[in-house]
Parts: C-alpha cells; structure tokens; sequence
C-alpha cells in the first residue's frame, strides 16, 4: 500500500503529502509530492526514476535481433507496439522487406493488445474513483484477448512476437475463427459497459469539465494519441503517417467532443478510448478478411544484420505516437537507440493542471491519462 507521510510547511497552513511511489493509483512506480491547503492541491509535482532500467543503454550491448525481448519493458500494457516500433526502425534502417502477411499479423496482434490495453485504462480509472465492478466486468474480456494472443505467441504480457523482418509465428489453425467470435461477442459488450459506466451520473459528474487540456495545450505539450485526440486534436498515426498495411484499412480517427462537459477533460480522455475500442474492432475485421488473400511467408529472416547509418520508426501505440530512432555503425549491435513514448509528457501536464484541483480529483487527472510508468522511466 501507499507510504503517506504527513509535513507541514514552516510558513502558511500548506501541507505537503507523498503520493506514491507504491500508490494503486499511480499506475505504477511514480512519485507525487502533493502540496495542499485542505483538500485544495496547489500543485502534484511528479518524481520519476524509480522504473529506470537502461533499456535503451542494453540496445547497445545486444544484437538487433536479440533486443527485441527488452522492448516489451517499454510499454509492457502494450508491448505488440513497441515490438513494432523497433522491428520498423531496424527494418528501414537495413533495408528490409517484410512480407504482406507478416505486415497483417504485425497489425492483427497489435489491434488485440490495443483492446487489452484501454481495457487496463477504463477498467482501472473507473475503479480508481470508486466503481469496482466495471473493472472486473472488463477485465474479463482482457482475459479472453490474452488467451487469443498466448495461443499465437505463447505470452499473455510480454510477447516477443514481432522480428525484424516479420513476425515468429502465423496464425495457428482455427485461430482466426476464435478471434472473430470473440469480435462478435466484444462488440455488444461496450454498449453494455457505455450503460455500466461512461453515461452514469456520479462518474460523469466526477470527470466533466475537469483538468481541461484545449487543442492548443495539448500540442504544446507533447501529447500524443487518445490524449491528444480528445482535446479535440484529429491526429492518428495509422491514418495520417500509414505504416505496415494501415493505409488498406477504412476506419474513423474518434476525437473529444465535450458531450459532457468541455472539450479536453477527463470524460473526453476517457471516452476517446471507448470509441477506439470500436475501431479496433472495425480493423480487426478488415484484417481477418485480407489476410486470407496473401501468401503464407510471414518472416522475411535476415542473413547478416549489420546496417549502418540511422532511421527512424513510429507507430500509433495505445498511449500514442511511439517512435523508435537507431543509427547503426556497421556493426550487429546498435550504436544508439532511443524511444518517444507518450507518457512522459503527461507529467507536465499533471503538475500543471492539478493547481486548484481537490486531492480526490490527482487520482482521476493520472487515471484519464493512462501513464505507465515504463514509458516514463527507460
């Protein structure tokens, strides 16, 4: 449980509390050092590094092929993406052709972790400000999602499924028929969730019009994906910058309205991965129908990997704009590599908008942004 300690400030009644680093509702291993007058907070300043690992450091002592298992630690709520995200930069850099089929895998696998993934968001924010059963109503559905991808892979967490060049495995027989099934069932049940939870007066009375982060704000912090998206931002990766077979794909890119409040609060981050949900399905869809059409090499295997220069690499992950920089020196290892990430950002934007805010609202500000803390420290 969280460690809470008590200081009073030597001028004025400002009290300073600690929130975290092993805090529920930090969503991981950050500290806040909170300083308030009553209930009223005048700012949450974050402290990072408790997650720090040197995983882009290791990048440098491992071959290209054999630092794909530590890019799962970069976002391990969704590691299909940044399985990509490093497979792509390597691939540009080298020059590497993937095959049509492994290109659909890469993107059927990283649909289903972007479910499981907002499920973790919604799931878990609901929870943090009091609802616990659409939690465990949702993550019974994160369940089924690691079951589909353990039986591709062989992981429920971290998957080390992509390669540069493709991916490890195809489709297992009969697998493509599970996960339709699961579509058909998944797809009812978020308007069953929307009834739950997302329309009921006591959750939005506690999201609407609060920490309100305008368009504006937003692209000048850095924020990227369903945060972005829901200050009213039109901007997705896969639409706008299409990578692997996105571009082959009909779907919409959901943005913030303000239907309960203000554009830019904490209902409009949330709801923004609801509606995502829907999309992902609609890809998915397309997905298992193309699939059928391409060829059954999935993994374009490089001989010899030692590329040199530099590429960059990005790809719309749960959280955002993940991009992945490598610049190789002829060598089989790296020279450099370095990860954007999107919660980073975030942290800016949790000390800024927490001014004025009650301390009960810190825990709903971090929920709506679905920071994780490996993304922060790397």
């Amino acid at each position: 449980m969280s460690e809470v300690i008590f200081a009073y400030e030597t001028s004025g009644e400002e009290m300073t509390l600690n929130m975290g680093p092993q805090h529920p509702s930090t969503h991981g291993v950050i500290r806040f050092i909170i300083k308030t007058d009553g209930e009223i907070m005048h700012t949450a300043i974050p402290d990072v590094g408790y997650l720090h690992r040197s995983i882009e450091g290791i990048a440098e002592k491992c071959t290209y092929e054999g630092f794909m298992p530590y890019t799962d630690r970069v976002d391990y709520v969704c590691a299909m993406t940044a399985n990509h995200a490093w497979a792509a930069a390597v691939e540009k850099l080298a020059d590497i052709k993937v095959p049509e089929r492994g290109e659909y895998l890469r993107v059927i696998t990283d649909e289903l972790n972007r479910i499981s993934s907002h499920a973790i968001g919604v799931g878990a924010m609901a929870m943090d400000i009091g609802a616990t059963t659409p939690f465990m109503y949702i993550l019974r559905e994160r369940e089924y999602v690691n079951d589909l991808l353990e039986m591709i892979c062989g992981a429920r967490l971290t998957y080390n499924y992509h390669r540069v060049g493709g991916v490890g495995w195809d489709m297992p027989t009969g697998w493509r028929d599970k996960c339709l099934r699961w579509l058909d069932h998944f797809e009812p049940i978020i308007d069953e969730y929307n009834r739950l939870i997302c329309l009921n007066e006591l959750f939005i009375k506690r999201l609407a019009n609060l920490a309100v982060v305008t368009g504006e704000e937003a692209i000048s912090y850095g924020m990227v994906g369903p945060n972005l998206r829901a200050s009213g931002v039109d901007f997705d990766v896969r639409r706008d910058a299409p990578y692997s077979v996105y571009g082959k794909f009909q779907f919409d890119v959901p943005i913030g309205k303000g239907e309960m409040g203000t554009v830019g609060d904490c209902w409009d981050r949330y709801y923004v991965r609801i509606e995502e949900w829907k999309q992902s399905v609609r890809i998915l869809r397309q997905a298992f129908d193309q699939i059928e059409k391409t060829e059954k090499d999935f993994w374009n295997h490089p001989k010899k990997l030692k590329p040199k220069g530099d590429a960059y690499a990005r790809v719309e992950a749960a959280r955002g704009d993940m991009g992945c920089y490598v610049v190789g020196d002829g060598t089989a290892n790296a020279y450099r590599a370095r990860f954007r990430t999107g919660s980073f950002n975030s942290m800016k934007v949790i000390q800024d908008k927490s001014r004025g805010l009650m301390v009960a609202d810190l825990v709903a500000l971090i929920a709506s942004l679905d920071i994780v803390a490996p993304e922060i420290d790397r």
